[in-house]
């Protein structure tokens, strides 16, 4: 009904609304993965006419998107190449004490973050922090903080760096038709890695000190025991069900070797057992052992298999629950995830220390460490293929160094100098750089897709649809002049503020939810006010990813949650001062160097 309000808002804007709340919702209390809730809030916008079909086409056609995937391919063949193995292996040098460690560091990681994304930058380096952390006799914790923020810190200075910086520049590109400079927000973001690389240096006590979970592993005997079937045993014939030896008190059986060395794993309940077979068990040993007395089974004369031996078809991986993963709230025996992905968990380790319970009935939870019995595939492609529910650290892939390392190198040097300088617009650069990755090889054709994350662009899709969505129904003028009505028209005021907000807004969410929702009021604010747009652009675009507090707005964070065996309250004591800090250095940065006029 035209002209028809409620308390002054429109139905489409009520509609807006409560979508955000429910989606809102969804993300924080629910395990619905991330990418539905977005796609549903979209196709709610779209049965209610709130955005048209046209405005969803273009938004998952837009700069931010294409951008991003065309990335995703440049970085494939960075890694198929050996150019990342060759960084993690030769930057870094060996420290020799905490200081030097810090900073070592951090600024190299800031550096390689600011040009492949901090995501990338964590995932590269952890296993390396992890080793300098038992050679400085410190716990990880104490260095997984430090390569979180350092990565977040070198996000902030080019729009590669965080996916944040793309989804606002892309909205930008869409409101005047101009594009911006890769290193635009180069210099807020720097002032906040040097601000913040010397905070990190001196407030080492307000880290947290965790033991590492894989400390839980570091013997896997202690874990895993194995008994022997004699021959005469009345279990002989019958299944492991019909035994009563499938799943044990203290235990479950993960795997058996046959006399003639078969290994079968994982074990179905209709497995028949045959004497001279090894029953491999996983959980309380002390309790397992009972089977010796109630099943008549024999101690076997040795292990089959530790942390570093194992059946050469099967190897031990250490993986750690994702955030968002279908795992969470799950335990493996009512799950298939073993039996369709030929995997047996073999302990859990949840803060550091290992979980005192049967691991198959144990209910997940985001950041636990899982020991996993694995089949002998390729390293790069297990981790591709579970990058949804897991991360895997304990990568053994080792990429061929030659020719095509060289070549990867110069294609990402030159896309950075063609689109810093603006010889081609990004876009066309990033394209560019993907295509002529794949003709010179140096990433695979066949498996180019494996390494594109649609979820994560499926996402960002929807959230440019919600930004269309808020400034078409009038929510974003609404704010904005609350605001400016708020703060006396004051520029500098209404940055500060809008900056504030954004950034507790994104410690809530996500630094890329953020930026969605507040670029187009900072921008309508600028309008407004007659004044240069460029300064409330960059500001928000770098307050967004000031969020150092919770694991929820920071995908770094999240990161190295499981790794560090961290709780979720211990970023609370550090991350509010670095936000606070980092909040004043950026505006003082942007008030500086940005002409609000």
């Amino acid at each position: 009904m035209e002209g028809f309000t409620i308390l002054g808002l429109t139905p489409q804007v009520w509609i807006v609304l409560a979508v955000l709340l429910g989606m809102f919702y969804m993300l924080v209390r629910t395990r619905v993965p991330n990418e539905v809730t977005y796609l549903g809030a979209v196709t709610i916008l779209l049965l209610t006419n709130v955005v048209s079909e046209t405005d969803v086409l273009s938004s998952f056609g837009s700069e931010a998107i294409l951008v991003n995937g065309a990335f995703y391919i440049v970085l494939a063949g960075l890694m198929h190449t050996g150019v990342l193995y060759w960084i993690s292996k030769h930057l870094l040098g060996t420290p020799t004490s905490f200081r030097q460690a810090t900073v070592k560091l951090m600024v190299p990681v800031a550096t390689l973050s600011a040009m492949m994304g901090c995501e990338n930058a964590v995932s590269l380096f952890t296993d390396m922090v992890k080793m300098w952390a038992r050679k400085l006799e410190i716990a990880p914790s104490k260095l997984l903080i430090p390569l979180s923020y350092a990565a977040t810190f070198g996000g902030m200075c080019t729009l590669l760096g965080q996916s944040s910086n793309l989804i606002i520049a892309g909205l930008y590109v869409e409101a005047t038709g101009t594009s911006l400079n890769l290193f635009a927000p180069l210099i807020p973001g720097l002032a906040c890695t040097l601000a913040g690389i010397a905070l990190l240096t001196i407030m080492r006590h307000f880290m947290p000190d965790r033991e590492s979970p894989e400390v839980s592993f570091e013997d896997t005997s202690d874990y895993t025991v194995e008994l022997l079937v004699p021959t005469d045993n009345e279990a002989v014939m019958q299944t492991v069900s019909e035994a009563g030896l499938k799943e044990v008190h203290g235990g479950s059986l993960i795997e058996i070797v046959r006399f003639d060395k078969e290994v079968i794993s994982p074990v179905s309940d209709d497995e028949y057992i045959f004497g001279g077979d090894r029953l491999i068990y996983s959980g309380q040993i002390n309790e397992i052992l009972e089977l010796k007395k109630s099943h008549g089974l024999v101690a076997a004369d040795h292990h089959v298999y530790n942390i570093n031996e194992i059946d050469n078809n099967r190897k031990l991986r250490t993986a750690y629950v994702n955030f968002g993963s279908d795992l969470i709230g799950t335990c493996m025996s009512h799950s298939s995830f073993e039996r369709r992905n030929d995997m047996v968990l073999v302990a859990v380790a949840r803060q550091g220390k290992r979980v005192d319970e049967q691991p198959r009935e144990v209910v997940l939870q985001a950041g636990d460490t899982l020991l996993l019995e694995c089949p002998h595939k390729n390293d790069r492609d297990m981790e591709t293929n579970f990058k949804r529910s897991l991360t895997f650290f304990d990568s053994q892939f080792v990429p061929e160094i030659g020719k095509r390392t060289i070549i990867s190198s110069i294609i990402l040097i030159l896309m950075f100098i063609m689109s810093s300088f603006k010889f081609i617009p990004l876009l066309t650069c990033t394209m560019l750089a993907a295509g002529v990755s794949i003709l010179l090889r140096c990433c695979r054709m066949n498996n180019i897709t494996k390494y594109i994350d649609w979820n994560f662009l499926l996402i960002l899709g929807s959230l440019v649809v919600f930004s269309t969505a808020i400034t078409k129904t009038g929510i974003v003028a609404v704010i904005a002049d609350a605001v400016l009505d708020l703060c006396g028209n004051n520029p500098y005021v209404i940055i500060g503020v809008m900056c504030l907000i954004a950034s507790l807004a994104s410690e809530m969410f996500s630094n890329v939810a953020a930026g969605a929702i507040f670029f187009p009021i900072v921008y309508q604010q600028a309008l407004t006010l007659g004044c240069n747009p460029m300064p409330f652009v960059i500001a928000i675009m770098t307050a967004v990813s000031i969020s150092y507090c919770t694991p929820m707005g920071s995908s770094t964070i999240m990161m190295i949650f499981g790794p560090g065996g961290f709780k979720f309250t211990d970023f609370w004591r550090l991350g509010i001062w670095m936000h606070l800090i980092l909040l004043m250095v950026d505006l003082a940065a942007i008030f500086l160097f940005f002409p609000m006029y």
